[in-house]
């Protein structure tokens, strides 16, 4: 099971391939996401997530992409399986499923689509996480779920037995600022999600990322993550820089697995297609793209692949 020291750096959010008519899982081209992340030194792995389009997957789906990546990881690396659901039920259920196919922990956004008042959001994380077989991961994502957990509530969500950590993906950087504060001495690990935001997250106190470019260039991110650890400033904020091309198209309204998916096929990595609804990357934005992942020496790879 994955622990609070071990919920640090660098933890690729990774897509879920499909096959060519988006009807099937592509387990042999997970497998080689998983294996591309690996060799790039990360420090965790996250299925099932918006990146992973959980909300497009079966049940039965989610807990064989836990299965598949859990053994091509073969403890590497802690794995931490996407659980989000709309009830506290369906949650435990899938979180059960993710830990009987390999998953070391689990993460879970707040319940969407309801409104959901603040006591309730605290029963339902506690509910669950008294009832998990593996640890927790809180993820606040409000862009996506259209609830909000505010620093005070995250702290108290810290405090909780059995939730070692926090995916902060509210675009506010001074909520996550407040977040560690308030969460001072819980021995809990505060981390950012969002891409963009990571030099200034580590700067204000963060331990790690979850993030989506690492699944595209897990060695460049690991390479900030290391140089912040090394007490590099300027370095890291160069490669920040960087980055930042590439994180322009993982920002996308109405999404960004598709700029994940072309990425990778761009880099010899096969991610197939979005599932439907979800629109294809937009053919006018490829040029600029490719433009930033040469930029990052990421198109090297294909040649030798």
């Amino acid at each position: 099971m994955a622990s609070a020291d071990e919920l640090r750096g660098v933890i690729p959010a990774i897509p879920t391939p499909f096959t060519a008519d988006g009807r099937d899982l592509d387990g042999d081209a997970l497998r080689r996401i998983v294996r591309h992340c690996l060799d790039g030194s990360v420090h965790g792995l996250m299925t099932t997530g918006g990146t992973g389009e959980f909300p497009h997957l079966s049940r039965e789906e989610r807990r064989r992409v836990a299965e598949i990546v859990s053994s091509e990881t073969a403890g590497a690396v802690p794995v931490y399986a996407g659980t989000a659901a709309c009830s506290t039920w369906e949650a435990i259920a899938l979180i059960e499923d993710a830990a009987a196919a390999g998953a070391d922990a689990a993460i879970l956004t707040p319940p969407f689509y309801f409104p959901i008042p603040r006591e309730c959001l605290h029963r339902h994380f506690a509910d669950v996480a008294a009832a998990s077989p593996v640890p927790i991961v809180v993820y606040n994502n409000p862009l996506y779920t259209g609830m909000d957990l505010d620093p005070p509530l995250i702290a108290e969500l810290m405090r909780l037995d059995n939730v070692i950590g926090l995916k902060q993906s509210n675009a506010d950087l001074g909520a996550l600022v407040e977040a560690i504060r308030l969460a001072d001495g819980t021995g809990r690990s505060l981390c950012t999600g969002i891409d963009s935001q990571f030099y200034a997250a580590l700067c204000v106190g963060a331990r790690g990322i979850w993030s989506t470019a690492a699944s595209i260039v897990p060695a460049q991110m690991v390479r900030l993550y290391e140089l912040m650890v090394a007490g590099d400033h300027e370095a890291a904020r160069a490669q920040h820089e960087l980055l930042q091309p590439l994180n322009r198209f993982l920002e996308y309204d109405p999404g960004y697995v598709s700029p994940t998916k072309e990425a990778l096929t761009m880099m010899g990595i096969s991610a197939g297609p979005v599932r439907r609804p979800l629109p294809d990357f937009p053919e006018p934005e490829r040029p600029a793209l490719r433009e930033a992942l040469a930029a990052l020496g990421a198109l090297d790879l294909a040649v030798t692949r």
